[in-house]
């Protein structure tokens, strides 16, 4: 089924240009859009391929006007000018998918199981094989997947959706809009024992996870239940795949964690920043909002200054591995006080050698 472009422009608040009526069929990747495809440019170094490309309709920057009513002016499509062509895709997407995808009918299909004493409004949807224990409460238009299990007294907030196969255990809370992938579990115990005559005691975990609005969580994700207290994530947090929350974690809103990130128990990791894929974040520690954590990171103390941050160390036996540490957070002043050193020296040769020389 084709969309007109005149509507997709609208919808994003972009300006058109070229013709209205164009219908596209599929959004594309710049590189493979044919006439029938919807694409987006972002980035100034494609813009030379804008002219040749054979989509029917292209997102670009206003900042390249020119370019695009060249390439309508020759007859090629339509172009659509926004203020951010990224974020014009990702909207784009959103009504893309809107449009396309079909919504799970309301309703609880006749293998699920609801026990007594469940809330749930009208509109929800309890999929094939799934488990509501008793008091949970599901919102509005919530979904509970295939084989999804909703422990007793869980609660999702309106619009949420749990994919097939979430564990969404006990007492668990999550907000409004959320998106929990399949393989997920939220709210297994943390890892918590006490030592004892060489065994581990069990720490019962006694807390729960709550969750924000607008909270994504990736595939085989794993979020403990704090031990006393909870586990939090706030408004807009988006975690990737295979990401572990230690539990009684904090997370800010609107913070961002790349695949395979892990950060360990009691950790407060603060608004707006980013953890890049398999990096580590050690328990306890504090990260401040707008802080940066690029790939493969190990971050072994607070974090109490915005900016990027990076670094990563070859193991080694502890008692080196310190040792070598230490003296690598001293390597900028050392290179500084070397090259004192050698100026120094070059000094003293020049002065010596001029000694040595006859007038």
């Amino acid at each position: 089924m084709g969309h007109r472009v005149g509507e997709l422009a609208r919808y994003l608040g972009g300006e058109l240009l070229g013709p209205a009526a164009l219908e596209v069929t599929k959004i594309a990747p710049l590189a493979e859009a044919g006439g029938d495809s919807i694409t987006f440019l972002a980035q100034a170094k494609f813009v030379p391929q804008l002219a040749g490309s054979a989509a029917g309709c292209i997102i670009v920057a206003q900042a390249e006007r020119a370019a695009a009513e060249a390439r309508v002016a020759a007859g090629r499509g339509a172009v659509i000018l926004c203020a951010d062509p990224y974020l014009a895709f990702a909207r784009l997407t959103q009504w893309w998918a809107a449009a396309t995808r079909v919504r799970p009918a309301p309703g609880v299909h006749p293998t699920a199981i609801v026990e007594p004493g469940v809330r749930m409004h009208a509109s929800v949807h309890v999929g094939a094989l799934a488990y509501v224990g008793a008091g949970a409460e599901l919102g509005e238009g919530s979904v509970v997947g295939v084989q999804s299990h909703v422990g007793a007294g869980a609660s999702l907030g309106a619009g949420t959706v749990l994919m097939p196969r979430v564990l969404f255990a006990q007492g668990c809370r999550i907000g409004a809009r959320g998106l929990v992938h399949g393989g997920a579990v939220i709210g297994a115990d943390g890892f918590g024992f006490a030592p004892h005559e060489g065994r581990w005691e069990k720490i019962e975990q006694l807390g729960s996870v709550a969750i924000g609005d607008d909270v994504e969580i990736g595939a085989n994700t794993c979020i403990d239940r704090g031990a006393l207290g909870d586990t939090v994530l706030e408004d807009g947090v988006k975690i990737d795949n295979l990401v572990q929350i230690a539990h009684n974690v904090r997370i800010g809103a609107h913070t961002a964690f790349a695949g395979c990130a892990a950060v360990a128990g009691s950790a407060r990791i603060g608004r707006h920043c980013t953890i890049g894929g398999a990096a580590r974040i050690l328990g306890h520690l504090e990260i401040v909002d707008h802080v940066h954590i690029t790939a493969t990171t190990l971050v072994s103390r607070s974090i109490l200054k915005p900016g990027q941050y990076s670094g990563a160390f070859p193991f080694d036996d502890n008692a080196s591995w310190e040792k070598n540490a230490a003296t690598l957070r001293q390597l900028h002043s050392l290179r500084d006080r070397l090259r004192a050193v050698e100026k120094g020296l070059a000094g003293a040769l020049e002065k010596s050698l001029e000694k040595k020389t006859p007038s």
